[in-house]
């Protein structure tokens, strides 16, 4: 996956993201999604097929869900105590926090309507 995505340790600045996915690392992801009361998590490797086939979805959804939602990308291969801690077999992973606890997740390359329908749930007051 050639495009480099945000990655920043400032808070100021991940409050910014809104119209692209943030980079999260082990060291900024227990703060960075307690910080976001609705965050999606995408888990996901530059060596994974799937992964760069929903990777411009994410990247719309972003946008299309700016000030909703912040999306966020974790590099499994580079924060494996991460992975551990949320037993990501199988990748892509997305990840749905809300208040800084997962709800649900998605595996696999699914197609946008699927993570939209998802997402809807944790939208709604």
């Amino acid at each position: 996956m050639s495009k480099a995505y945000k990655q920043t340790d400032d808070p100021q600045e991940d409050k910014k993201a809104g119209q692209e996915p943030i980079t999260i690392s082990d060291a900024t992801f227990d703060r960075t999604v307690k910080q976001h009361p609705l965050m999606i998590v995408d888990c996901w490797a530059p060596w994974c097929g799937p992964c760069r086939m929903i990777a411009p979805v994410v990247d719309e959804l972003a946008k299309d869900y700016s000030g909703k939602v912040v999306f966020a990308k974790l590099n499994t291969d580079e924060n494996p105590r991460t992975c551990e801690r949320f037993v990501i077999m199988s990748i892509p992973t997305l990840l749905f926090m809300k208040n800084g606890e997962e709800v649900e997740r998605i595996i696999g390359a699914v197609p946008r309507t699927e993570i939209e329908d998802t997402l809807q749930k944790y939208l709604k007051p």
